[in-house]
């Protein structure tokens, strides 16, 4: 459907600044999107957007019509294993793993049918299915050395089932792979298996911080030493409280 300029000018630039903003203010981007939503809302764009900015801010009823809506407007099957998921983030994975048995996963590329392996592997932990959903997840996308923009989170996904299912070992070598091919940091597999090791970090700045308080401390003694040794007259209406003395120290 083909807008005017002035009104396509406008919800283009609402749409900019959603994908702007989607993963750093979640919440400021749906402000966007419902504009948009208000100025073009039969446009299948502005409904994908709008279903974006919602399952960004966990509001997966709105996220599905809306992803339900652009999919009638288009035609198109690239938004099924998002919706899958939101029907996750309904508390109904049962409709999402048959949603994972649909025609429609046929029709996605590569990473459609990979990202609808992780909803639906997903959806097997959370009604419990541990072993279930670590076999979902062994595929030949899995197995493959080859690095694609999804390696990353499949692998990561697949570590951290074997881990719930106890086996350290293995999932210890999985979030290895997992780091291997996280190019983006799109993954925390490097602060996994540091937990894994025992290895904990401290933040510097806050060390820093501590030291700088802990210094402040001592020349405020030093001052108070200093006030009452000069005026023995006050030292009774003098009240040096030492709890005053030490100055107050997210990852």
């Amino acid at each position: 459907m083909s807008l005017p300029k002035g009104l396509a000018e406008d919800v283009s630039r609402n749409l900019v600044m959603v994908a702007q903003l989607i993963d750093e203010d979640p919440e400021k981007a749906y402000g966007y999107s419902r504009v948009a939503l208000r100025l073009a809302s039969r446009v299948a764009a502005v409904r994908e957007a709008a279903g974006f900015a919602a399952y960004a801010t966990q509001k997966y009823s709105e996220a599905l019509a809306e992803f339900r809506a652009a999919r009638r407007m288009s035609g198109g099957v690239e938004l099924w294993p998002v919706m899958a998921d939101c029907e996750r983030g309904l508390n109904r994975p049962e409709r999402a793993l048959a949603m994972a048995g649909e025609p429609e996963v046929q029709k996605l590329d590569k990473a459609g049918q990979v990202e609808m392996r992780l909803v639906a592997a997903g959806a097997r932990r959370d009604l419990g299915q541990l072993d279930a959903a670590i076999v979902t997840l062994q595929s030949p996308e899995l197995a493959s050395s080859a690095v694609h923009p999804w390696t990353a989170r499949l692998r990561y996904a697949y570590a951290d089932a074997l881990l719930a299912a106890g086996r350290e070992r293995e999932a210890r070598e999985w979030f290895a792979k997992a780091l291997e091919a996280d190019k983006d940091g799109a993954t925390d597999a490097s602060d996994r298996l540091a937990e894994m090791d025992g290895v904990e970090f401290v933040d510097a700045f806050d060390e820093d911080e501590a030291d700088e308080d802990s210094d402040r401390g001592d020349v405020v003694d030093a001052d108070v030493d200093v006030d009452v040794e000069d005026d023995d007259d006050e030292d009774d209406d003098f009240d040096v409280d030492d709890s005053d003395d030490s100055v107050g120290d997210k990852s």
